[in-house]
């Protein structure tokens, strides 16, 4: 995994394979080589440390059928966008659920240290500006977020 230059990287991307940090000072760079993999994510968290609260990860995700997970993102909110089919947000504070669904073009905000998941029904694709700094994933088996620690 790598921080890459914008100078060195003028060609397109696809936000499904490489994501973009955004960081202090307005800068944006893609991460080549990125993975949902325990050492993988220290290594981003150790480059991106610098920005703090601040950074920000940009990626596209693909999929269907209800999420694996529950994540909270303690260091900021969350931006999602329906990018394609239609995904609901569950959200969980203390207990209380609340759900949003969005279709084509639609968004909603998951606050700073609230416990979310995802689900697309059908194939559908959304697109994530998240808080990285302290995110936390805990498996969807429990009843609360809380359950699965």
């Amino acid at each position: 995994m790598r921080l890459i230059d914008h100078e060195r990287h003028a060609r397109a991307m696809d936000l499904r394979t490489i994501p973009v940090h955004l960081g202090l000072g307005s800068s944006a760079k893609p991460v080549e080589g990125f993975a949902w993999d325990p050492e993988v994510l220290h290594a981003y968290s150790a480059a991106v440390a610098a920005d703090g609260a601040e950074g920000r990860m940009v990626m596209i995700f693909d999929g269907e059928g209800p999420g694996e997970h529950w994540e909270s993102h303690p260091a900021g909110d969350e931006l999602v966008v329906c990018l394609s089919g239609s995904v609901t947000i569950t959200r969980d504070v203390d207990g209380v659920r609340d759900q949003v669904r969005l279709g084509p073009g639609e968004a909603t905000v998951n606050p700073a240290g609230v416990w979310h998941a995802v689900d697309m029904e059908g194939p559908s694709s959304v697109l994530a500006i998240t808080a990285t700094l302290g995110t936390d994933h805990r498996p969807r088996t429990g009843a609360r977020p809380e359950d699965a620690s």
